[in-house]
């Protein structure tokens, strides 16, 4: 994998989310931050930041560092090794 697909990319982008579920703004007389404006059908009354709805590529490892990091012995027949996040990604796709 490489470019927007590359690990460093991956934990690059999840910085910025962090960053940007954590920005607070002034408007209209008061702070106002993700959780006011974003989407959240599971919970629309009183959303929290988990709950907002964010289509990214790391939502394949619930936008968690410590998923993307995680690898595992996989044994499939004859074939075996250690799976990655490569793997789990194209499992998903």
């Amino acid at each position: 994998f490489s470019g927007v697909l590359a690990q460093d990319v991956l934990l690059a982008l999840l910085e910025l989310q962090d960053t940007l579920a954590a920005t607070v703004a002034w408007a209209a007389g008061r702070n106002v931050s993700l959780q006011d404006v974003c989407y959240a059908p599971l919970n629309p009354s009183q959303p929290s930041v988990g709950d907002c709805a964010v289509s990214s590529v790391t939502q394949y490892f619930q936008n968690n560092r410590s998923h993307l990091a995680l690898t595992a012995w996989h044994q499939d027949g004859k074939e075996h090794g250690t799976v990655d996040w490569h793997d789990h990604l194209i499992y998903c796709v």
